[in-house]
């Protein structure tokens, strides 16, 4: 059950905060500082590519080494094709990754991992040394992954943990609980790409990058009440609701599956994303069956408190910019007033790609640690 109350109360939220979530997403800028200095402290300012690869490679383990990967490909895909590999296995920690067969020595091989210690990524390093790929990592220093991709005369960059015992039960322990690991994984990958010519993202553009998330999280803290908290006010209006996260534009798509991902992961809730004006076909079914599944609202007399807890659908439409000519978000919001359904709006002030993808990602991450925290488990 999501106790509000919690919200309102600092001192209670921090107590109830054990692993020290929200301490973790509020570091997110401090986490792009420290991994940019890593990265720099790698030589990768030293990198002088002889050109753009033919096509990234983007293989790696966890939630967030995927949502990194994906937010990656919508930030570069326009200037050279990024495909991410596939993992197969019986698990997450014996997965293997395949080269496609016509990977060669034009491509990039980026491999990222917060652990790396999965043989399917070594494995993965020694395919792409037979076939000529280039393979740089994002993985912690001395980790086997990285020993591995300096074996091939590749570039391995740090991925900036946090600091071991910051909190009472927090990453050291258990690196679900970290975060911030996503910025930490993206970071290097950006300033990465923005060497390879793939993506705008120089140091300074970096820096603020760090400023905004810095932003958010003063506007998002636990200290600001929750009428003026967007992350607080998202969290208390999903907390009895089955999210649709319905996104408009490359980067908003990814930071909806992220946030679906996050969701899940943070706060033990289920949600659906998809992708405008597809999704109004594709969850229309599902608004219109969850009237099958409430009471009659007609019914004054009803007995309410044998009333079964019904479906509640939520739709959190996320825009890239407020509403352009031919945006699908007007038809979004006659569906949602058509079928009674509750909608929510994120929509980034503008700017860059990646300052939008930051804006956005920031503001849901804290929604789903409020989420998290403010919830205990039914008596």
């Amino acid at each position: 059950m999501f106790d509000e109350s919690l919200l309102e109360d600092p001192e209670s939220l921090a107590r109830a905060d054990t692993h020290g979530l929200l301490r973790g997403v509020a570091a997110a800028g401090a986490r792009v500082r420290t991994a940019l200095r890593l990265a720099d402290e790698a030589g990768l300012g030293e990198l002088r590519p002889d050109g753009r690869p033919r096509t990234v490679l983007v293989a790696g383990n966890g939630p967030d080494a995927a949502a990194a990967a994906d937010l990656l490909t919508a930030l570069a895909s326009a200037n050279c094709p990024v495909q991410q590999l596939a993992a197969t296995g019986p698990g997450p920690e014996r997965s293997r990754w395949t080269l496609p067969g016509w990977a060669g020595s034009l491509d990039l091989l980026v491999l990222i991992s917060p652990q790396g210690t999965e043989q399917g990524l070594t494995d993965l390093v020694e395919q792409a040394y037979r076939r000529g790929c280039t393979a740089v990592a994002v993985t912690p220093a001395k980790a086997p992954l990285a020993e591995a991709v300096a074996q091939v005369r590749g570039l391995a960059l740090p991925f900036a943990a946090t600091t071991p015992g910051d909190t009472a039960q927090g990453p050291a322990t258990d690196p679900g609980a970290d975060t911030g690991a996503f910025w930490a994984l993206l970071t290097p990958l950006l300033a990465l790409t923005d060497r390879l010519g793939l993506v705008t993202a120089p140091a300074a553009e970096l820096h603020a990058l760090a400023d905004t998330l810095d932003a958010t999280a003063a506007r998002c803290g636990p200290a600001v009440a929750t009428y003026t908290n967007p992350a607080k006010t998202l969290a208390a209006e999903l907390a009895d609701a089955l999210p649709l996260l319905w996104s408009q534009g490359r980067v908003a798509a990814a930071c909806a599956r992220r946030f679906a991902a996050v969701l899940g992961i943070r706060a033990g809730r289920p949600a659906l994303s998809a992708e405008l004006p597809a999704a109004l076909a594709l969850h229309g079914p599902l608004q219109a069956g969850t009237h099958a599944l409430t009471a009659d609202a007609d019914d004054f007399f009803r007995d309410r408190v044998e009333d079964a807890d019904g479906l509640r659908l939520r739709i959190v439409l996320l825009q890239e910019a407020p509403d352009q000519p031919g945006s699908a978000a007007p038809a979004a919001r006659e569906q949602a007033y058509a079928h009674d359904t509750p909608l929510s709006e994120i929509a980034a002030p503008g700017g860059s790609d990646l300052h939008i993808a930051a804006d956005i990602l920031a503001l849901t991450d804290f929604a789903a640690v409020y989420l998290a925290v403010a919830s205990t488990e039914r008596p």
